[in-house]
C-alpha cells in the first residue's frame, strides 16, 4: 500500500475522477506555486472504483477552489489545520468562470482581441450550460 505522509496545514482534494488529477493541478495553477504537491493516481476507492487524490502542503488562502466545481462538483475538499480536517467543503458549479474554456465562435471578440479573458456565465445549472459573456455562444459541459 502506498503511503504519503499527512499534512500539518493544507488541502486534500479527494474523489477526483480517475485520470483527471492533472487537469485539476493545472487549472488550480499548482504548477506555478512553491508548495509541495502529491498526486495519487488510480487509488482504490470503494465508492468510485478508482480515484485520484491531490495533497497540497502549506497555506491555501490564495488558492481559488471555485474552479473545482466546474471540473467536477463531486470532488471532496478537505481543509487541513493542525494535522486535522478543519473543514470539508462541498462544491457547486461556479456562476462565472474565466480562462477555463474558450469561445468557439469565430466572430466573438475574444477571437479578434486575443488578450481578452474568456469569460463564461452559468445559464442553466441543471444542464450545466455556460454562455460566453461577450457573444452568448453556448458551451455544454457534457
Amino acid at each position: 500500500m502506498l503511503n504519503i505522509s499527512g499534512l500539518t496545514e493544507g488541502v486534500v482534494l479527494d474523489h477526483i475522477q480517475a485520470g483527471r488529477s492533472l487537469d485539476v493541478y493545472y487549472h488550480l495553477g499548482l504548477d506555478k506555486r512553491d508548495s509541495e504537491v502529491a498526486i495519487i493516481k488510480n487509488a482504490h476507492s470503494n465508492k468510485m472504483g478508482r480515484k485520484d487524490i491531490i495533497k497540497i502542503d502549506g497555506p491555501v488562502d490564495n488558492l481559488d477552489l471555485t474552479i473545482l466545481g466546474y471540473i467536477d462538483h463531486n470532488i471532496t475538499v478537505n481543509i487541513i489545520k493542525n494535522s486535522q480536517i478543519a473543514e470539508k467543503r462541498t462544491l457547486k458549479l461556479p456562476k462565472k468562470i474565466t480562462n477555463v474554456i474558450q469561445c468557439r465562435n469565430p466572430r466573438c471578440i475574444t477571437s479578434i482581441e486575443q488578450e481578452l479573458p474568456h469569460v463564461f456565465v452559468l445559464t442553466d445549472e441543471k444542464k450545466e450550460v455556460y454562455r460566453c459573456l461577450y457573444c452568448e455562444e453556448k458551451y455544454e459541459k457534457h
